[in-house]
């Protein structure tokens, strides 16, 4: 019998990185919850803090035990979302003026940023995001290299939290905004490479 390929071993379902995923969202949606009831900005850091700190974990993790897998990075997908999305709205109930740059954020990584990056699966032998320089590097690049990451939402969530304290509304929906033109040009990009229209650009990361 052949060997069952890394990407879909079942054991790696309930390896550990999968289950830091799992405990980071639990930990964050609980958070959330508090915060939503609180209406303290205190208790959104923390949440935002726990949700950052295992999605980094998660992924060190599972690189350094080699157990890396398709699974894998569809489950942190759909929990980033969980954790996102929660914390978003408790965000917006507490802080009225935030419901403006998060929604256009949330159509950002909730729809645009989902699709893209769920398209590594159109590529057998693609484990993640995080290798889909291998494929095309500029949209890599603009993603899910290690700047992009950092700034895919802490950069509006930091942008909320100093318009909070400066009054600077235009900054969050500047932020929100910017990423929602890399996510459409980055959409345009793919959809015009699986159509044929232009070559895609492997690299290195």
């Amino acid at each position: 019998m052949a060997p069952i390929p890394l990407s879909v071993r079942p054991a790696l379902l309930l390896g550990i990185p999968n289950r830091i995923t799992l405990v980071r969202t639990v930990i964050a949606m609980v958070i959330a919850a508090i915060a939503f009831k609180t209406g303290m900005l205190s208790w959104l850091v923390i949440g935002y803090a726990a949700y950052w700190f295992g999605d980094m974990a998660d992924g060190a993790v599972a690189r350094r035990r080699n157990e890396e897998s398709v699974a894998g990075a569809v489950f942190d997908i759909v929990c980033d979302r969980a954790c996102s999305f929660l914390l978003a709205a408790a965000f917006m109930a507490t802080f009225r003026e935030t419901i403006g740059p998060l929604a256009i954020f949330l159509v950002q990584f909730g729809v645009l940023d989902t699709m893209l990056s769920l398209a590594f699966l159109l590529w057998p032998g693609t484990l993640s995001p995080n290798y889909f320089y291998k494929v095309d590097r500029p949209i890599y690049v603009w993603n899910w290299s290690k700047p992009a990451k950092a700034v895919n939402t802490a950069a509006v969530v930091i942008s909320l939290i100093i318009a909070h304290h400066t009054g600077a509304q235009w900054l969050p929906y500047t932020v929100a905004i910017a990423a929602c033109v890399v996510k459409v040009v980055s959409a345009c990009r793919l959809n015009s490479i699986l159509r044929g229209r232009r070559p895609a650009e492997p690299g290195r990361p």
